[in-house]
């Protein structure tokens, strides 16, 4: 994962507003670029890796307590 990702903080945000950040967000970014996703919706930890799953994106998670932090690389 390159060090100048971007990060979006949607903690606090329930479903689907960090799926639909996150789509916002990633489709203003170059192919390959880096996107860091905070988030603390239960559901974020299926809907995001499913949405990047669809849509070709690489996605790995981690959690640190209550906050979900997924690494995604543009498709």
């Amino acid at each position: 994962m390159p060090t100048d990702a971007e990060t979006l903080d949607c903690r606090g945000l329930k479903c689907p507003l960090p799926v639909l950040k996150m789509e916002k967000r990633l489709a203003g970014l170059a192919p390959g670029a880096a996107l860091i996703v905070l988030a603390t919706d239960p559901m974020a930890r299926v809907d995001i890796p499913l949405y990047c799953r669809q849509n070709g994106h690489a996605c790995d998670l981690a959690q640190d307590g209550d906050v979900l932090r997924f690494s995604i690389t543009r498709a």
